[in-house]
């Protein structure tokens, strides 16, 4: 990702806003005062700016909750906003959730005040990541964020933790670190871990979510519906002994009911025999495939949450919920659906 200067990022984004309220708008930076980042003056009130880079949804967050805190402080006329390079649908619902606006630099803005609406949306990213940063959510170090999202109002031990994950203790502390300074996690006085707010870690996660890092087969099996397909599949890797479990449509479908689908998707350990496959009616480069077969980077998803449902092994749904972001038809429907239904966390204060 190109790197934009803090200097350089607040002039763009007074211009940015100048541009969407048609004239010169005085400005004053704040650095190191506990205040915003940039303050400015137009239309008898105050725009409080905070800039964040990358602009995860982390970031986002604490840039959210400091900005409400300083309205709230300053009175009616002051009107927040974060600005970030590009902000992607997790930072958006943050925002969402703290009635905080934003604008970023690729030149999208939400911005509703009264007497002002300012909705601009489509400009793709401009500050598209170079190369693969780690991060606390790459395929093996996710297992943490997963456990801790399974049970998230009960906290557990660095220990424990890697005992349900099959990690290292060094390895689990480094992860938990950087969740903990990205104020993802929280501690208890024993030193337990729990989510500071689980729909802010999970909103984190598939903002950092990359299925393409998996091996992925896509081919057609005949079928008369997706809930055919699930089980005709469910019930072959069962036979030919293939760990195995559903993912995506069919286990959103499985879990919750919410429309018909055709798409159905498995995680499997290790290649299944092609040619017996093939004797179910599998064909391979199809240009409408309704099957992917998938060999996950990190193992994590057979061990951690599956659960049978009318006995088809599926992952556990938060799981589903990441890898329906990747998915075609209704998924992003499905997806809010299955987050309603089977991940209705406390909501914690943000």
């Amino acid at each position: 990702m190109p790197v934009v200067l803090e200097t350089s990022a607040l002039q763009r984004t007074r211009k940015a806003l100048e541009a969407l309220v048609g004239g010169p708008m005085p400005s004053r930076t704040v650095p190191g005062e506990g205040g915003a980042d940039l303050v400015l003056f137009g239309r008898g009130r105050q725009i409080l700016v905070e800039y964040r880079h990358p602009g995860t949804a982390a970031q986002v967050d604490a840039a959210a909750r400091h900005l409400r805190g300083s309205a709230r402080r300053l009175g009616s006329t002051v009107i927040p906003v974060v600005s970030v390079p590009f902000m992607g649908e997790a930072g958006r619902r943050v925002c969402a959730a703290h009635q905080v606006n934003w604008i970023d630099l690729s030149g999208n803005a939400h911005i509703i005040v009264p007497g002002l609406r300012i909705e601009i949306a489509g400009h793709s990213n401009a500050f598209v990541r170079r190369g693969r940063p780690s991060n606390v959510f790459a395929p093996k170090s996710s297992r943490v964020a997963r456990q801790l999202l399974m049970d998230p109002d009960k906290g557990v031990t660095q220990r424990g933790l890697s005992r349900a994950t099959g990690l290292e203790e060094g390895f689990v502390s480094k992860i938990v670190r950087r969740l903990e300074t990205d104020g993802l996690v929280v501690r208890d006085k024993s030193g337990a871990v729990r989510p500071r707010d689980p729909n802010l870690l999970l909103d984190a996660w598939s903002e950092a979510c990359e299925f393409s890092t998996h091996q992925i087969m896509k081919g057609h099996m005949t079928a008369r519906s997706g809930e055919e397909l699930v089980r005709k599949m469910g019930s072959f890797l069962s036979k030919h002994r293939i760990e195995h479990a559903a993912t995506g449509l069919g286990a959103a479908w499985l879990y919750s009911p919410f429309a018909a689908f055709r798409t159905v998707t498995f995680y499997i350990k290790g290649e299944p025999d092609w040619n017996e496959l093939r004797r179910q009616g599998w064909r391979e480069e199809s240009e409408a495939p309704n099957l992917w077969l998938v060999i996950p980077k990190d193992e994590g998803v057979f061990f951690q949450g599956v659960v049978r449902k009318s006995g088809i092994y599926c992952v556990h749904p938060v799981q589903v919920y990441l890898d329906l972001q990747f998915q075609p038809e209704r998924a992003r429907e499905a997806a809010q659906h299955l987050r309603e239904t089977q991940l209705k966390w406390k909501r914690h204060a943000r």
